[in-house]
């Protein structure tokens, strides 16, 4: 096994600047120049990255920045004693000893434990003391490998091994069990472990932690479980096999706290447990879903019901999207080798052919009908994909049949995606409402495989074929058939629209509900009616200014933006051209009031533009990559420049003139939310 940390890897009392993104620069620095890293812009970009999702100083003076990385060629240690000190989010003040742990993506799970047992260490105060009086980097790497050396037993079992006695615990003793999780799993997992068993220990509390990092996972005995009193949360990821724990009191909190406020979790905890009203773990029904336990859920309770409508949609429509993606470019390609004829003759062609027997027009032919049968078939799972899915986003994994059953319906009665939405969430409703049925022990186990999924099919297909199906066909038909029907100065309006609705919440609700129409119009287009593709067209070129328009303004106008956002401004390049809308979150949840209306304009701008040249797209995704599939491309380009320019110089006045108003925390915290 390579070393982890050598003395190249130590700075001691340096000034590596005032701030996170300088020290995070500085060691990523250092671990390239030691060969174990390819990039440092790399290996900077993802350690920052991850900063921005949590920041990673913990009490007493530490800083633990950390990251996984392509471009980490082992997995290393680099170390640095700051003079002065630099604030990255702890509590009690900022950090002077810092430790950067970078990590490959396949890094070994021997490599994880011992990374992990070095974040174990970091809050030992008789360790953090020696990195402070250490007058070498020699010393430094000394005392980092014998901590190293000092493997630990897993937290699951370590806990039960410092835990009291069975004959010197009193039988008043409370025992919590404890899940820690963070999303690299490599340092705040275990260090939130360790923090939560230490202040159990202090309060005389019986605790019992499972850490879910990146190793391998130790999980509680059942028995452990079913003893406990109360269960902690400490996580930022989904916990895995939460419905172990149904029905339990608990606390539910981001990992950091879990090192931060050890005491006030496990306070919170033993009040939970003697608490009837507190919020509970949910239960799976007998339908295998999550369901309500009869008391406040942990996760549900406190959702508003719009909350929960937008959640269910954009399940259903983020699982439709892996469907459509790849079928759409395979319909392009399957026009771009056969020609507009090949949605005539790629059946035949297919079912009469082969690479022995090429059909007149040779392998191009051929090639193009068999991509093109291959991406119809694909687009043909978009509205029972969209069906499915909302169910399951509703009734958990007994809606999916009754889900896609609707769909397929909604297709049959031609009432497209309206149709697949309204089915879905029929057949979601009706599968969790069977779910909650009250059956002989006998048929539970039929519930999830044969009963939910019959009487869900028959109450969501009949209500589709007999009543729903014939009006939703009419009023999609309606929609369309206006839709398409625009031109000239309508059309454009409707691309002003679409281009809003792209950029208004970067990749969001409404932009997702943009997209999504535009997706599901895209199999209808043809030579001679070729609006759904000009409104794919459009749906793109918006989606893909806000990048754009925010890596130009960086480049322009840097002193505007901090370097944290100047660096994400150049991989925002990127993100633009492959039309993924979601780069421009790091700037607008840093500045709302001044990116998103800019991008707003841009947007607006560019859909105009798209519109009014006509330009027509036949893949749903891709941006520039596929760009085969556009139709007009020099004006989809000229369009996405003069929508970007607007946007970035819109945004740069806007910082420059435009009074700064505080926003809350809560606001850019929600804005990244619901495009996670």
């Amino acid at each position: 096994m390579t070393t982890l940390i050598n003395t190249d890897l130590v700075v001691l009392d340096a000034n590596l600047g005032d701030d996170t993104s300088s020290v995070i620069r500085h060691l990523a620095t250092v671990i390239a120049a030691t060969g174990r890293a390819t990039s440092v812009d790399a290996l900077f970009a993802d350690a920052l990255a991850r900063e921005n999702k949590t920041a990673t100083g913990v009490p007493g003076g530490i800083a633990i920045p950390h990251c996984r990385s392509q471009s980490v060629v082992e997995p290393t240690l680099a170390m640095a004693r700051l003079n002065p000190a630099v604030d990255f989010g702890a509590k009690d003040g900022p950090a002077d000893i810092i430790f950067f742990i970078a990590a490959p993506d396949g890094a070994d799970n021997e490599h994880l434990k011992l990374l992990s047992t070095l974040a174990r260490s970091l809050i030992k105060k008789d360790f953090t003391a020696a990195l402070r009086t250490a007058s070498t980097p020699a010393q430094i790497v000394a005392l980092v490998e014998g901590a190293l050396a000092d493997k630990p037993a897993p937290a699951a079992d370590r806990s039960a091994a410092d835990a009291p006695t069975a004959v010197n615990t009193p039988s008043t003793m409370k025992h919590l069990v404890a899940v820690t999780a963070c999303p690299t799993g490599i340092a705040h997992t275990y260090m939130a472990a360790d923090s939560l068993m230490e202040a159990a220990r202090a309060a005389g509390v019986d605790l019992q932690v499972e850490t879910q990092g990146s190793g391998a996972v130790t999980p509680l005995d059942p028995a452990v479980i079913a003893a406990a009193d109360a269960v902690i949360f400490a996580v930022d990821v989904d916990v895995r096999g939460k419905e172990r724990f149904a029905s339990k009191p608990v606390i539910n909190s981001p990992v950091k706290r879990g090192i931060d406020e050890p005491a006030a979790m496990i306070a919170e905890a033993l009040a939970a447990a003697t608490d009837p009203h507190a919020a509970r773990v949910p239960h799976l029904g007998s339908n295998g879903s999550a369901a309500q336990s009869g008391v406040n859920s942990s996760d549900a309770s406190t959702e508003h019901l719009g909350i929960k409508v937008k959640k269910v949609l954009l399940t259903g429509v983020s699982y439709m999207i892996p469907f459509v993606a790849g079928g759409g470019l395979l319909i392009a390609l399957g026009f771009l080798f056969g020609g507009y004829k090949i949605t005539d003759i790629a059946s035949d062609v297919v079912l009469h052919n082969s690479l022995w027997n090429l059909p007149d027009g040779g392998l191009a032919i051929y090639l193009g009908a068999v991509a093109f049968t291959i991406g119809s078939l694909s687009m043909g799972f978009l509205v029972p994909a969209l069906a499915g899915y909302i169910a399951f986003g509703i009734a958990d994994r007994p809606g999916i049949a009754p889900g896609f059953t609707a769909g397929a319906i909604a297709v049959f009665m031609g009432a497209g995606f309206l149709g697949g939405l309204v089915g879905g969430i029929l057949a979601g409703l009706a599968a969790y409402w069977i779910g909650t049925w009250r059956v002989p022990r006998v048929l539970r186990g039929l519930m999830p495989v044969v009963i939910i999924p019959l009487l869900g099919s028959i109450i969501a297909s009949g209500a589709m074929l007999l009543i729903l199906g014939s009006p939703i066909a009419a009023l999609s038909n309606a929609l369309n058939h206006w839709l398409t029907g625009m031109s000239g100065a309508s059309a454009i309006v409707l691309g002003i629209i679409l281009g809003l609705m792209m950029c208004f919440d970067l990749g969001g609700p409404v932009n997702k509900v943009a997209y999504a129409f535009a997706v599901a119009g895209l199999s209808a287009g043809t030579a001679l009616n070729q609006a759904p593709w000009e409104i794919m067209a459009t749906v793109m070129a918006a989606g893909m200014v806000p990048p754009f328009a925010m890596a130009l303004a960086t480049a322009l106008d840097k002193k505007r933006f901090s370097l944290a956002e100047r660096e994400n401004g150049k991989a925002a390049w990127f993100l633009g051209a492959s039309f993924i809308t979601e780069g421009a979150i790091p700037f607008a949840a840093a500045d709302p009031l001044r990116v998103i209306p800019a991008s707003m304009l841009g947007g607006a701008v560019t859909g105009a533009l798209t519109m009014a040249f006509h330009v027509t797209s036949q893949a749903p995704h891709g941006g520039f990559f596929v760009f085969f599939a556009i139709g007009n491309l020099a004006m989809f380009t000229l369009a996405i420049i003069v929508g970007t320019v607007v946007a970035a110089l819109a945004v740069i006045a806007l910082k420059r003139w435009a009074l700064r108003k505080p926003v809350a925390t809560l606001a850019a915290q929600q804005l990244v939310s619901q495009n996670s």
